[in-house]
This record gives C-alpha cells, sequence and structure tokens, in this order.
C-alpha cells in the first residue's frame, strides 16, 4: 500500500517531535536527579535517548522510514531511496517539530517554553566529535538497509547511546536536534552561536559516510 506524502510527514514530525521531549525531558529529569553528578545525569540522558528512539522507529518506520533527521534525510534522497520533493517536505516537518518536542518537555518540567542554551559547545574538537558522530550513523543506517537488516532500530539506537560517552559533542548527530537544542537552556542544551558549526559538521560527517558506504557496501543491481 502505497502511504500518502500528508502521512510520512505527520510521522517525521510525530516522531522528531517525541525524540527532542525525550532528549530535553531526560536530561532535565537526570540533572534534577542526579545531586551534580554530571556522569549519571548523563547516563540518564543517553539511556532514556537509545531507547526511546529504538521505539520510534520500530512504531514509525513502516510510515516514514523514521528518519527524524535532515542529515538522514539529504542522504537518502541523495541514494534516491525518496524523491526530492519528498525529502524537502520531511525536512519541513522535521524542524518545526523538533521546537515542539523542546517546547513539550519544558512545560511538563515548569521550564520556560523557550530559553537560548547557554551550555558552550565548539572547538575543532567539538566539531571533529560531531563529524564523526554523524559518519557512524549515517554509517550504521545504510549499512542496515543495504543488508536488510530487522535489528536496524536497535542499531540505530545503540550507536546513539554509545556515541553519548565515545564523543567529547555527546553526539547531537542531527540538524534539527542541533537547532531545537539551542533553545533550552538546559542538560541538553547548545548555545545558538554554536548551533551552524555543529550543523555545518554534521553535514560533512554525512557525505563522507555516504560516500565510504557506497564503497564498501555498493546497490547490488536490480
Amino acid at each position: 500500500m502505497t502511504i500518502g506524502l500528508a502521512r510520512r510527514m505527520a510521522a517525521e514530525a510525530l516522531g522528531t517531535a517525541y525524540l527532542l521531549a525525550i532528549v530535553i525531558g531526560s536530561g532535565i529529569m537526570g540533572e534534577r536527579l542526579a545531586g551534580g553528578n554530571t556522569a549519571i545525569a548523563l547516563l540518564a540522558n543517553s539511556l532514556a535517548t537509545g531507547c526511546g528512539l529504538a521505539v520510534l522507529i520500530l512504531v514509525l518506520a513502516p510510515i516514514s522510514g523514521a528518519h527524524f533527521n535532515p542529515a538522514v534525510t539529504l542522504v537518502a534522497a541523495l541514494e534516491r531511496d525518496i524523491a526530492w520533493r519528498d525529502a524537502a517536505a520531511y525536512v519541513i516537518a522535521q524542524v518545526p517539530a523538533a521546537f515542539a518536542g523542546v517546547a513539550a518537555a519544558h512545560f511538563m518540567f515548569d521550564e520556560p517554553v523557550f530559553s537560548a542554551a547557554t551550555k558552550v559547545r565548539t572547538g575543532p574538537s567539538q566539531w571533529a566529535a560531531e563529524a564523526i558522530a554523524t559518519f557512524g550513523l549515517v554509517m550504521t543506517i545504510i549499512a542496515c538497509a543495504r543488508h536488510r537488516l530487522a535489528a536496524a532500530p536497535l542499531a540505530v539506537a545503540a550507536f546513539i547511546t554509545s556515541a553519548y560517552w565515545f564523543t567529547s559533542s555527546t553526539s547531537f548527530a542531527n540538524p534539527a536536534v542541533t537547532l531545537a537544542r539551542s533553545a533550552s537552556n538546559t542538560f541538553a542544551g547548545v548555545r545558538p552561536d554554536d548551533a551552524g558549526a555543529f550543523i555545518a559538521a554534521q553535514i560533512v560527517g554525512a557525505m563522507a559516510a555516504l560516500l565510504a558506504m557506497r564503497w564498501l557496501t555498493p546497490r547490488r543491481s536490480a
């Protein structure tokens, strides 16, 4: 059955909004309960994000592919998995939904609906971390698609959970997430001035992963 673009956009919006609510909400809860222990707060944030992401992909992938990420949508368009018109529509759905997810998390925890983040995340090490994180994410997604792995949702979620810990930036790896997190002056925030460089690094990482995986696991002819 062909699924209409409107329903696919709705799935992308719903998934992206929930993803941001999970990221921001678990960050706030973790920080409040950790008693100043940043490691415990990050553990709570990463586990909640990984678990929530796995469920969102399982539920919504049959409808839209469960991108929730403009970088992933760009790669899908370049791979001709979706039309460019549909890719643009996905991004239009993802970005506002990301801010809606932030607003929902803030409302649940009695925070201002939006507040400019003050957490500084900048410099070559952070930019490299974002490129590496996004490379790994896109590599995982492409490999799972090429090999038709049923465990793809778990693989993607597991990579994101691990990348919270092995990257200095805590792995945003998503332009929509980066923009929305700049409007949250909480544990998971990023200063608006730093968001642009993060997004540029993410696109570089995504394109590098696409090129690498086209060589490592080329598409089979029809």
